[in-house]
């Protein structure tokens, strides 16, 4: 793939070394943008300075949602080296959830070629500090200024870049979850399993009623019985019941995670026993009062792993062991962003450099 490239001419200041990066404020100099037209495929792709874009107000995106997104992360190795974390598996996620919604499929290589140039022309904004990374939001739309359900004959893919810190205010200090037990955000068959705004839009009312009472994310259960454990709005969910993690298994409605693959590739290499199948909260809650609930942690590209000190269901809350940290989440932790930056040899292919 031929990517035209046009630098800014009039560059911003980076981020001062004491900016608190919050997540998804700031932006680069870039980004990239390719077109698809019906029987012309995708093409034109082209690195510019970052702009606004200008579209039809029928752009269907606006009127029937057509579009998808993902996101993953650029990091500074000690080295100097650019590395990103298991890329191919976004890419997968991604043109899965592109045939899921009806939008044309991208060349994988294509893809990649373009997060990697992307990423190397702004490399300058990949923060160095502690829990900093580079944050990688790539994107599609569906552009047709037409009023009609149908799928678009034409599309935008863009990826902007972020330098970010922790996603969550409290980094590693244990969270607070609500299980949500009014609102449901997905069922088997739908869109749930698939990366779109859709099944995020659907999550923002339950969302502000758990902020409102002081909790930071919303525990989803499924949406036919109402009992059985799926996901956290931004994370995939874990627990470590009298020894073995438990997470729930993927079923259609659960987004499929690249940092959860990672946390059951590395658990079952270190010998942990790990179960992908449905845990009711009913379980869970018995669980945690008999004491064998012993840890409970989130994970996700933004936050990689957030610990979970308690769980709010209906009325009742449950405190998990002293409400700190375990170990097993600490060791997930330290050994994911241990690979991502380059200082822990992780499995094969896991970490490719930008070069």
């Amino acid at each position: 793939m031929n990517i035209r490239i046009e630098k800014t001419t009039n560059p911003k200041p980076l981020p001062a070394d004491d900016n608190p990066l919050t997540f998804g404020t700031i932006f680069t100099d870039h980004m990239f943008i390719m077109n698809y037209e019906s029987g012309k495929g995708w093409h034109d792709a082209r690195i510019v300075p970052y702009q606004p874009i200008s579209l039809d107000p029928s752009s269907m995106v606006f009127h029937y949602g057509q579009e998808m997104f993902e996101g993953l992360k650029a990091y500074r190795a000690e080295d100097g080296r650019i590395l990103l974390f298991r890329p191919d598996k976004n890419i997968e996620r991604a043109n899965n959830t592109n045939r899921r919604i009806c939008i044309p499929e991208i060349d994988p290589a294509d893809f990649l070629q373009a997060l990697k140039e992307i990423v190397k022309i702004d490399q300058a904004w990949i923060p160095k500090r502690p829990g900093t990374s580079l944050y990688i939001r790539p994107f599609i739309i569906a552009t047709d200024p037409f009023l009609g359900v149908r799928p678009s004959d034409t599309y935008l893919f863009m990826i902007i870049l972020s330098p970010v810190g922790p996603y969550y205010p409290e980094g590693l200090d244990p969270v607070k979850i609500w299980i949500e037990d009014e609102y449901v955000r997905a069922v088997r068959g739908g869109i749930g399993e698939a990366k779109t705004g859709g099944n995020y839009v659907a999550s923002l009312a339950s969302q502000v009623k758990a902020h409102d009472e002081g909790y930071s994310q919303v525990l989803w259960l499924d949406g036919v019985e109402r009992r059985y454990i799926e996901e956290v709005g931004a994370m995939n969910i874990f627990f470590k019941i009298n020894g073995t993690v438990v997470t729930p298994m993927l079923n259609g409605s659960i987004l499929p995670g690249v940092t959860r693959d990672s946390c059951i590739q590395l658990c079952r290499q270190w010998g942990l026993p790990v179960e992908e199948r449905r845990i009711s909260v009913d379980e869970l809650f018995e669980a945690a009062e008999n004491g064998t609930l012993e840890e409970c942690w989130g994970s996700g590209t933004a936050a990689v792993i957030s610990p979970v000190g308690h769980l709010r269901w209906e009325n009742e809350v449950v405190q998990i062991q002293d409400g700190g940290i375990g170990p097993v989440s600490q060791k997930l932790y330290d050994t994911v962003t241990g690979i991502q930056l380059g200082r822990v040899e992780g499995p094969e292919g896991w970490v490719v450099e930008v070069k």
